[in-house]
């Protein structure tokens, strides 16, 4: 027989484990943070590297290109000075057969014997001759070297040519490729949000190996690379009075940074925000980071400055890939203020 102090002792026990529970974002049924749904994450965050490491290549090729197309260049203007040079000599060949005839160069030597009308003359005749001769010789040879350094030139002009063309098609073709896995892995990962905002329920966190990164300040903005969108109180459609924070247009698994140290206070899916976290920290300021379509975090987590907390998305009530970022006094909305000069004030302008 089970003793009744064992029994009251598991109800408290139970009670705790449901109340852990509570805390913790719920996982839509059939989910987990594992299996596919952080494979994608990690796939997007991967190729988002691997994008950013290919487009620093292309820029080294694409000013490598430029210094093949100038040293191409400068090959071409050699050409042209060598084709004058060409030309030019081709002329003072001509003249000076031009010469050499008129001058009786091309007359047997006995009929120059016969001419001459005394050795004197018709040696001084031959030594003219000679110096022709010597001088169409040259000539002809300068003209020859001429010519096949030109040949030579042209051949490094064409090679010199088809290798920068043949970079930039390796370059596009690396950054299509890439492109094309990103574009598919995005929206893969946006309709598992999708699915997990119709649910109402979050997934759990994906996590993310990141690169090794060094801020200077203890803030900074909440994407890397943006362009801003929606401004904090501009009016529209959308909201039912104003807009309550500013939005960074960034295609959808931008890897979405905490800007200070702090601790997530709530992790939530469903409603206009979809996807959304939410941190507090230590100066008593909440941070929102809504429309995500993955976070990499749980609620109670504490995140450092520039820690990566989700990835962007278009989830809830969003016109396109964006994120919407607030800054407010209590956890909940209605309670936001302006996030540019509040991040500007702590060292990370926006803009």
């Amino acid at each position: 027989m089970r003793s009744p102090r064992r029994r009251v002792l598991l109800v408290p026990v139970l009670l705790c484990l449901s109340g852990l529970l509570a805390t913790r974002p719920t996982t839509a049924e059939g989910e987990t943070g594992d299996g596919s749904d952080s494979r994608i994450s990690a796939q997007v965050a991967r190729l988002y590297e691997d994008a950013a490491v290919a487009t620093q290549r292309y820029e080294a090729g694409r000013r490598e290109a430029e210094k093949q197309q100038g040293k191409a260049r400068r090959v071409e203007e050699l050409l042209t000075r060598e084709r004058r040079e060409i030309t030019v000599l081709r002329e003072d060949l001509g003249r000076i057969a031009r010469a050499q005839y008129r001058g009786g160069g091309g007359l047997p030597v006995v009929a120059q014997l016969v001419l001459a009308g005394s050795t004197d003359k018709l040696m001084r005749g031959q030594h003219v001759f000679s110096q022709a001769n010597l001088a169409v010789d040259n000539a002809i040879d300068k003209n020859r070297r001429a010519e096949a350094r030109l040949a030579a030139d042209e051949a490094k002009a064409v090679a010199a040519w088809q290798a920068v063309e043949r970079r930039a098609l390796e370059l596009a073709r690396l950054k299509k490729d890439i492109d094309d896995k990103l574009e598919q892995a995005r929206w893969q990962l946006q309709g598992r949000a999708d699915a997990s905002v119709a649910a109402g329920s979050c997934r759990g966190a994906v996590r993310l190996d990141r690169p090794p990164t060094h801020f200077v300040g203890d803030w900074v903005t909440p994407v890397e690379t943006y362009a801003l969108s929606a401004a904090f109180g501009s009016g529209g459609t959308r909201w039912a009075n104003r807009h309550t924070g500013q939005d960074f247009a960034v295609p959808i698994g931008t890897p979405v940074r905490a800007v200070g140290a702090g601790r997530v206070v709530r992790v939530s899916c469903g409603g206009a925000f979809g996807i959304e976290v939410v941190v507090r920290h230590s100066d008593g300021y909440y941070t929102q980071y809504a429309h995500l379509a993955a976070v990499t975090v749980d609620q109670g987590d504490r995140v450092t400055t520039g820690q990566w907390i989700g990835q962007s998305g278009t989830s809830g009530n969003s016109t396109g890939p964006h994120l919407h970022f607030e800054v407010r006094v209590t956890p909940d909305a209605g309670s936001a203020l302006d996030p540019v000069p509040w991040l500007a004030a702590r060292g990370a302008p926006v803009g």
